[in-house]
């Protein structure tokens, strides 16, 4: 039998319960994949950011980067995710889970030949549905690339080269 919050539990909490129905959520869309936004951290009060995302077969996601500040967290919903963890590469199926903790080198796409659906949580969570929407756009030709970089700092995303990435996205071209 469920137990009911007391009201003092909930005010204590570090903010309220986040709800996003699936029809309300802003999706952002580029070439080869969707994103569906679900919880940035102004509702969540830095507690986390969360999205969605679906790759068509072939999709790079990010190129290999790190965080300072947060945690990305990857649950893989179905399909199959290339990811680049340090300098080791590896492929995550439907129903693991990734925690890369900050100042980690780290990149994504979607397996070779294959989709993939994945969660995405960061933590803390800031202001990262900015930088998706900026994504899009570039991806779309509709932004300058360097706008990225000089959002480095603004979202947390700092650029690196990776030998073994580079090396991955060519073995499965």
């Amino acid at each position: 039998m469920p137990q009911e919050i007391p009201t003092e539990t909930l005010s204590a909490a570090p903010f309220r319960p986040v709800l996003t129905r699936h029809a309300d959520a802003e999706t952002c869309a580029d070439p080869s994949s969707v994103m569906t936004l679900l919880a940035d951290s102004d509702s969540t009060a830095d507690g986390f950011t969360s999205y969605r995302s679906t790759f068509a077969k072939g999709a790079v996601g990010a190129p290999a980067h790190f965080h300072t500040k947060a945690t990305e967290l990857f649950f893989v919903i179905s399909g199959s995710l290339q990811v680049l963890v340090g300098e080791e590469v590896t492929v995550l199926e439907a129903g693991d889970f990734l925690a890369v903790p900050p100042h980690t080198p780290h990149a994504f796409a979607a397996a070779p030949g294959c989709e993939a659906d994945v969660l995405f949580v960061f933590t803390p969570g800031m202001g990262r549905f900015d930088y998706l929407r900026l994504l899009g756009r570039v991806m779309r030709g509709e932004a300058d690339p360097k706008e990225i970089a000089e959002s480095a700092e603004r979202f947390d995303n700092h650029y690196v080269d990776s030998p073994a990435w580079r090396a991955a996205l060519e073995a499965s071209a």
